[in-house]
């Protein structure tokens, strides 16, 4: 209820700021599990995301911001993961929380980057995608007794353009990528990097 509410709150305030165009929205699976990999300049990013789809996204934050002790209850209200970004081995609390998230086919938002990168794309952070992929790994069979299907790692780019009010942001969506296990993470986040800088029409730093 918490999250309908201020996604329907940003919805309004967001179109009197942006004028928000979205491509390949058929990019995104129609049911989860899905790992939501967008580009990273503002803190406006995490609520253009969330407007781009119809559920509701579990975003990973910087633990940084839970530590306020409002914030932090709005903050999981709404879908927000702490992570530390420097050390994610501090946080295997919120990993095995992100991994609950995917049994239960949610969508988990993930800023590959780690940190904002105004006007270039960063280098890329693989540890929680090498997590996420060994934990792919380990999942076994599904009740029809096949293996069950590799997650879809979905890049997405955010282009802002232009001055004054209503500025233009124009989010891009590629479509999923995927890998076998953890021993691919570096190339997969290469792979997402290189989509992402290409969908938002950016340099790579």
């Amino acid at each position: 209820m918490v999250y309908g509410i201020t996604k329907a709150i940003a919805a309004i305030i967001f179109r009197l700021c942006y004028r928000l165009r979205v491509q390949g929205l058929e990019n995104i699976p129609n049911q989860g599990p899905a790992i939501i990999l967008p580009k990273h300049q503002y803190w406006t990013d995490i609520p253009i995301v969330s407007l781009t789809s119809r559920r509701q996204l579990n975003c990973v934050a910087k633990s940084e911001l839970f530590r306020i002790p409002y914030l932090r209850t709005f903050l999981s209200l709404v879908g927000g993961i702490p992570v530390n970004r420097e050390r994610t081995t501090k946080t295997t609390g919120s990993f095995r929380y992100i991994l609950n998230l995917l049994r239960e086919k949610e969508y988990v938002v993930i800023f590959p980057e780690g940190k904002y990168y105004p006007g270039e794309v960063g280098k890329g952070k693989s540890r929680l995608i090498q997590m996420i992929l060994n934990w792919q790994g380990h999942r076994g069979t599904n009740n029809t007794g096949a293996m069950e299907d590799h997650i879809p790692f979905v890049p997405m780019g955010i282009r802002y353009g232009g001055k004054g009010l209503r500025k233009m942001v124009t989010v891009k969506i590629g479509r999923p990528i995927f890998a076998e296990g953890e021993d691919e993470a570096s190339r997969l986040t290469n792979q997402i990097i290189e989509r992402i800088a290409r969908l938002s029409g950016l340099p790579r730093g």
